[in-house]
C-alpha cells in the first residue's frame, strides 16, 4: 500500500512510520482476551523502561485519551484532602494545569514566571517553605508553547526536600530527551502515544511511584473515568483497562515501542537534535528570530517570531507548505505573534533541508522580504 508521507513540524501528533500505521491492520479481537492483556502487560513494563524506572518501584497506567487527560488524571487523583498543589507556570501548557485545578475547585498556588525565562529556584523553595500544606508540585519539562526546558532535576530535589510529590508533564519529551525518573527526582511523569513514541493519537499513560498510587486510594475521588488508582487497580487485578481500550491504537503503540528500542535512546535523541539544529540553521539563513535563548531551549521545538512585513500571512505560508507535504503550526504565546517548528516524529535533517526549500519558495511567492525583516 502506497501511503503519502507528510512531514509534520507541529508539536504532535508526529510523523509516523508506515510500519506503525500498518500495525493497526490486524484481525479483530476482543480486548478482554488473554492475548491482548498479555501484550498490554509487556507494554506497561516497556513504558517504565523508557524512563529507566525500577519495575519494583514504578509502574505505568494506560488511559484512552490525549495528553491533557493525563494532566487531569494526575492532578485530580494525587492531591490529598486539605492539601494544596503548587503549579510552576511559565507557559500555556502549565497554565492548562491551573485551569484543571480551577475546574475541580482544588486549592492551588499558581507560581507565574516569565514565559522566556527559567523558574527561579529560590522562589520555589520559599513557597514550599512558607506553605507546609503543599502536597503536590507540578511543572512541565518542555514548555511546548515556547520550547523552553525547565530544570526538572533541580526542582525535583527541592520538592522532595519538603516532602511533596513531584508531577512532571513530559508529554513532549518522553521517548525523545533521555529521562531518568529516579535521578530526576520525578514521582509521576506522563505522555501520549502520538508524540515521542511516534504512534497514534488516542492512547496516553502515566508512569509513577506504585506506593504513592496505592496511597491515593484514600484520597477524594474527584473523577470516575480519570481516577489513577481505579485504573491501576483494575490493571493489577484483571490485566485489563477498566473501560474499552483503543485496540488498533494499542497495536500501533506496540509497534512504535519495538521501533523505539530498535533505534535506541541515544540514537533517537541524536536524530531529534540533528533535526532541531537543522531547523535553527534554516531559520538563521532566512533571518528569522526565535523568542527563547538557545541555551535554555529543550532541543525539540522552536517558536519563531512573525516578520514585520506587511505581506506576511501565516495562513498563506502554511497552506503553501501544506500542499507540498509540510505542516507548520501556529504559536501559543499571548504576548506576540509566533509560529512553531518542531523536531518530533519519524523525520530527519534531510527532511528539514527539503522543508526550507519549500519555505523559501513560499516567502518568494508571497513577496515577503528575504532576509526576514524585523523593526527591532
Amino acid at each position: 500500500m502506497q501511503i503519502k508521507r507528510n512531514v509534520l513540524l507541529n508539536p504532535g501528533p508526529a510523523t509516523t512510520t508506515d510500519t506503525v500505521k500498518m500495525a493497526q491492520v490486524v484481525p479483530d479481537i476482543c480486548p478482554r482476551e488473554k492475548d491482548f492483556s498479555s501484550m498490554m502487560k509487556r507494554m506497561r513494563e516497556d513504558l517504565v523502561r523508557i524512563v529507566h524506572g525500577d519495575l519494583n518501584k514504578y509502574t505505568s497506567v494506560l488511559f484512552c485519551g490525549s495528553g491533557t487527560m493525563m494532566m487531569d488524571v494526575c492532578i485530580n487523583s494525587l492531591l490529598p484532602r486539605a492539601k494544596k498543589i503548587l503549579i510552576i507556570n511559565n507557559g500555556s501548557y502549565s497554565m492548562r494545569a491551573v485551569e484543571i485545578c480551577e475546574n475541580y475547585n482544588l486549592p492551588f498556588i499558581n507560581f507565574e514566571c516569565p514565559i522566556d525565562e527559567l523558574p527561579d529556584l529560590d522562589k520555589i523553595e520559599q513557597i514550599l517553605k512558607e506553605n507546609q500544606d503543599i502536597a503536590l508540585v507540578y511543572t512541565t519539562h518542555n514548555e511546548t508553547g515556547t520550547g523552553i526546558l525547565n530544570p526538572v532535576r533541580e526542582i525535583g530535589l527541592l520538592v522532595h526536600k519538603y516532602n511533596a510529590v513531584f508531577i512532571v508533564d513530559t508529554i513532549s519529551t518522553y521517548a525523545m530527551r533521555p529521562i531518568d525518573i529516579e535521578r530526576d527526582h520525578i514521582d509521576f511523569c506522563m505522555a501520549s502515544a502520538q508524540k515521542g513514541l511516534m504512534a497514534m493519537t488516542g492512547l496516553s499513560f502515566v508512569i509513577g511511584n506504585i506506593e504513592i498510587i496505592k496511597k491515593s486510594a484514600e484520597y477524594p475521588k474527584r473523577s470516575y473515568y480519570c481516577n489513577l488508582y481505579m485504573q491501576y487497580h483494575f490493571f493489577e487485578t484483571t490485566g485489563k483497562m477498566h473501560f474499552t481500550p483503543p485496540v488498533q491504537t494499542i497495536y500501533a503503540a506496540r509497534q512504535a515501542l519495538d521501533e523505539y528500542f530498535a533505534e535506541g535512546e541515544e540514537a533517537k535523541w541524536k536524530r531529534h537534535l540533528e533535526v532541531f539544529e537543522a531547523i535553527h540553521a534554516g531559520l538563521d539563513k532566512l533571518g528569522f528570530k526565535d523568542i527563547i535563548r538557545r541555551e535554555i531551549q529543550a532541543g525539540l521545538g522552536v517558536t519563531v517570531k512573525y516578520p514585520d512585513d506587511e505581506n506576511w500571512s501565516f495562513e498563506k505560508i502554511h497552506d503553501y507548505c501544506y500542499e507540498r507535504g509540510f505542516t507548520i503550526y501556529p504559536g501559543k504565546t499571548a504576548a506576540q505573534n509566533t509560529f512553531r517548528l518542531c523536531a518530533l516524529g519519524a523525520i530527519t535533517k534531510e527532511d528539514i533541508k527539503d522543508f526550507f526549500i519549500v519555505l523559501y519558495e513560499a516567502l518568494k511567492v508571497n513577496n515577503i522580504q528575504i532576509p526576514i525583516h524585523y523593526n527591532a
